[in-house]
């Protein structure tokens, strides 16, 4: 009995004098695993409680009982003082002087293709035109039937359509929003005029390279009155490349055929890396094409509820990535897909 008194307050002066020299949460593992662990030390002095007699065991139980309830209230105190600590040096640590001078690393700036976007919607604004959205998620009537381009028709596989279901898919041109545009302002009662541009995402299954990306962008622009003509249309595509590209830029129309316009035309610009002498931008030709566009055909305006006899008008829809490329210099389209921090840095 009196050797296990012994071991146990032994056991219990080391503790102390261990617990007062503790420095961090660290050093109150190390205790707690020293002295109350499966091998621990008071754990060890317990045991010798087998060796007693029956008669001494209940006040041995009473003793060791003491003397591991003052250390382990001695224990947990420390171990909460120490947790304080600890917590008090690591905010003050994470402190922060809001009026220490600092390193500005500057602020970010639009990606180029939202620069081409605002640029070109913003000279068509000065012109008098609205801007139009639409879903990217689309039916096939308005992406397709409404254009004159039904089912089974050769234009729907040069698109490589992406189909969600047999009558919805993932738009493959913003046409489809001049068809919602015209038959919002005619079920509603309405009449032309008509002056939008439409910009939004496209899609397409072509596979990735320098010139040629699944995701592309696009802007629509439709312009519905009476008395539309075909001067109208390259009036303001060229005025249009001039705001964009500088006033020595030209406009060159080539005939062409959509389904939902007629007639129908590319529309080239001179080459803006060359200025038309020829390079490998261009290929040799001077010319780079930017764009379809056309009259619409009378039997879209009729589709959208438009007396074609009284009404005209034209359409356009402009690649903004090949404009983008044009207008910064850019050689490969995929540097716009990337987000190559070093590459946007440039039009900050």
């Amino acid at each position: 009995m009196s050797d296990l008194r012994e071991s146990l307050n032994q056991t219990r002066e080391e503790f102390e004098k261990k617990i007062k020299e503790i420095q961090n949460l660290a050093d109150i593992e190390k205790i707690r695993v020293e002295y109350f662990g499966k091998k621990g030390k008071l754990t060890g002095v317990l045991r010798g409680m087998g060796n007693l007699t029956p008669e001494e065991r209940p006040e041995a139980g009473k003793m060791v009982n003491e003397v591991r309830a003052k250390m382990e209230e001695v224990f947990a105190q420390s171990q909460a003082k120490m947790k304080a600590l600890e917590s008090s040096y690591k905010l003050k640590k994470e402190v922060i002087d809001v009026t220490l001078p600092t390193h500005y690393e500057g602020c970010g700036a639009r990606h180029p293709l939202n620069n081409a976007i605002n640029e070109i919607c913003d000279i068509f604004l000065g012109l008098g035109y609205s801007i139009g959205e639409g879903p990217e998620v689309e039916y096939d009537k308005y992406n397709f039937e409404l254009l004159r381009i039904p089912k089974g028709h050769p234009a729907r596989d040069t698109q490589d359509t992406f189909y969600v279901s047999d009558n919805i898919l993932l738009r493959t041109q913003t046409s489809g929003m001049q068809i919602r545009i015209m038959e919002e302002l005619t079920k509603n009662g309405g009449k032309p005029p008509i002056k939008v541009v439409c910009p939004g995402k496209v899609y397409r299954q072509d596979t990735l390279d320098a010139t040629h990306s699944p995701v592309f962008h696009q802007i629509e622009g439709l312009v519905v009155d009476k008395g539309v003509t075909m001067g109208d249309l390259v009036g303001s595509l060229r005025l249009f490349a001039k705001k964009l590209f500088g006033e020595n830029t030209e406009v060159r129309l080539r005939p062409h055929h959509f389904p939902f316009t007629e007639p129908s035309v590319e529309v080239d610009l001179t080459c803006w890396k060359c200025g038309g002498k020829g390079c490998n931008v261009c290929k040799g030709e001077g010319w780079i094409e930017v764009l379809g566009a056309g009259m619409v055909h009378p039997e879209v305006l009729e589709n959208c509820g438009i007396d074609s006899s009284v009404y005209s008008g034209f359409a356009f829809g402009i690649g903004v990535e090949r404009t983008t490329m044009g207008r910064y210099g850019i050689d490969d389209i995929r540097l716009l897909y990337e987000n190559d921090v070093r590459f946007l840095k440039q039009f900050k």
